[in-house]
């Protein structure tokens, strides 16, 4: 069948990838040089599976900047358009979600059923069925790791599918299909309670990352070995020796914006917890700009703006605080990222020159350890205990 899909960052192209095995994908984008690179069977983001898959599948994929070439005559079109939250309206700013059921519902020869992938609040869809007036759209949320998309697309914990209609049903067995994995988990409900699955399943992993962090703090500050106290800890079975290792804090595309959604969907709702894991993160970046400080650095050299190892995006990473931090505190700030192009970001100084980085940086600071800064680990400073994300 014909399948359609805007957007495709880390969500859309693995889907993409992933269907065309058997299906006629079209992929919608915005951006011309990501549509040329597609077509060449070349990744616009760092993920193995994705990379090696259009590198050696036969795929039925076709790139375009047309929205009525994509979704003319397609059976599905995947909406996973970016959903960024905005501050000020306390609120995902869902426009581009939007901006695409419009266009679906404005071709007369398109009875597509729309998917929505994108992260949104709860209740947006029930939303959406009675402003544009049609039933022909449902949520279905994806739980994707950076760098590791199209795998966990391939090996899925579980399919979750916002309605209960023959089309939900259908594309319920496309992704069945498409997995590696046998009997995936398949859950079918309403579209407001898948919602609220994708907002709380990622808030809890916030959670667990603030706790760590937490119990890193308590530790440092009191003296004592984190790794003894996490191993432990984790040795529990109910708790489980996984997503323990300390960082700087969350970030990436996911858990800031989800948390924050997730407590002003909460607006009206007794609650406490959920205020605590958003906060706690602010909190942990100021303790380790703290704890970086008492060695009174002349330079700090930032290695790496990405979030977490193998992956090569840095969007609203924790480190991106830290610097400004460091900065208003009239510390000096050198950056090492090999993906930047450019001799500045965001009017910090970019070296990437390894060996000058290391030479010029009082203290390297790295979120994770890599091989490369083993020959300066005496001037490194990190919370990675475990060599793991």
């Amino acid at each position: 069948m014909k399948i359609a899909i805007a957007g495709t960052g880390y969500v859309g192209l693995s889907l993409a990838v992933l269907l065309s095995q058997e299906n006629e994908v079209f992929a919608l984008d915005v951006v011309p040089e990501k549509v040329e690179m597609i077509n060449r069977r070349e990744s616009p983001i760092a993920d193995e599976y994705i990379e090696k898959y259009m590198r050696e599948k036969d795929l039925h994929l076709t790139a375009t900047l047309d929205f009525s070439e994509a979704f003319s005559g397609a059976e599905y079109v995947i909406i996973s358009t970016p959903t960024n939250y905005d501050e000020e309206q306390n609120f995902f700013d869902t426009s581009s979600v939007e901006d695409v059921i419009e266009k679906v519902l404005s071709l007369p020869d398109c009875t597509a059923t729309m998917v929505v992938k994108s992260t949104i609040p709860v209740g947006f869809i029930r939303r959406m069925r009675e402003k544009y007036q049609t039933e022909r759209i449902f949520f279905s949320p994806e739980f994707l790791r950076e760098g590791k998309a199209l795998y966990d697309n391939l090996y899925p914990s579980r399919i979750i599918v916002g309605d209960e209609t023959p089309e939900a049903h259908k594309f319920a067995e496309i992704l069945v299909s498409a997995a590696e994995k046998k009997d995936v988990p398949v859950l079918f409900m309403n579209s407001t309670e898948a919602e609220a699955v994708k907002l709380f399943a990622n808030t809890y992993l916030a959670l667990r990352v603030a706790y760590f962090n937490e119990l890193d703090t308590y530790a440092l500050s009191k003296g004592l070995d984190t790794k003894d106290i996490i191993a432990g800890v984790s040795l529990d079975p109910r708790i489980g020796d996984f997503y323990n290792n300390p960082s700087f804090g969350y970030g990436g595309y996911c858990l800031p914006k989800d948390t924050k959604q997730l407590l002003a969907n909460y607006k009206d709702v007794p609650q406490n917890l959920i205020t605590a894991i958003v906060s706690a993160n602010e909190t942990r970046k100021e303790f380790i700009v703290s704890e970086i400080l008492k060695s009174e650095p002349e330079i700090v050299g930032i290695y790496r703006l990405t979030m977490k190892a193998g992956s090569d995006n840095f969007r609203s990473s924790a480190i991106q605080d830290i610097m400004q931090m460091l900065r208003e505190r009239g510390v000096e700030v050198i950056i090492f990222e090999p993906t930047l192009m450019d001799t500045e970001f965001e009017g910090f100084k970019v070296v990437n020159d390894l060996e000058a980085f290391k030479e010029n940086s009082s203290v390297i600071v790295a979120n994770r350890l890599e091989p490369e800064i083993a020959d300066a680990i005496g001037k490194v400073y990190t919370r990675d205990l475990f060599s793991r994300d």
